[in-house]
């Protein structure tokens, strides 16, 4: 039987592992310009990334980080942890990813799934927690934004797939002739 906790684990890893594979390669322009409405870019989802699991995997469990994170203070803009400023590198982004990682993986080995914990920024008689429902609320936030990644990284040098090693992804496929067909099928479906 597997265990569960490495399982939950596992899964958070390989959306990690997926975030950080889409900012390879990349200009500094393209990893960080906006490329929807909304701002989204993909250093600006590494940053995020980094911060709220700063935040889930140790301030909810009693284990700050005591990294500064001042896109997260009461005057700050609630959008700052979305993207990099010039004066943060790509470098920098991706080693305080790493360094949440490293910091979230010891919460998970003083932690069993039931150990509980408090989100300080949750409404009060919700903020109480375990490890178990923090490990899958960051796996699927993470999952989420590894599609929002994959979509930016599409939109900048057409790049797709789930990660280097598995592409999930035929090379061979006419993916032109296959867009022409689904743009006839949404026409033909406006009558």
């Amino acid at each position: 039987m597997d265990d569960p906790k490495a399982t939950l684990i596992e899964y958070l890893q390989s959306a990690r592992d997926a975030v950080v594979w889409k900012v390879e390669g990349l200009s500094e322009h393209d990893a960080r310009r906006p490329l929807t409405p909304t701002g989204t870019n993909l250093l600006g989802l590494v940053k995020h990334l980094a911060s709220v699991e700063l935040g889930y995997f140790g301030d909810t469990f009693g284990r700050p980080s005591g990294i500064a994170l001042p896109w997260h203070d009461d005057d700050a803009d609630p959008n700052d942890d979305l993207f990099l400023t010039a004066g943060e590198s790509r470098e920098w982004a991706l080693d305080l990813y790493r360094t949440a990682w490293a910091h979230a993986a010891v919460t998970f080995e003083q932690c069993d799934l039931d150990t509980v914990g408090h989100v300080p920024w949750w409404p009060e008689g919700d903020d109480e927690v375990t490890l178990h429902r923090i490990l899958v609320h960051m796996a699927t936030e993470t999952h989420r934004h590894a599609g929002h990644a994959d979509i930016v990284r599409e939109l900048v040098d057409g790049a797709a797939g789930r990660n280097a090693s598995d592409p999930n992804m035929d090379d061979g496929y006419d993916w032109p002739a296959h867009v022409a067909k689904v743009e006839r099928e949404a026409r033909a479906a406006e009558g």
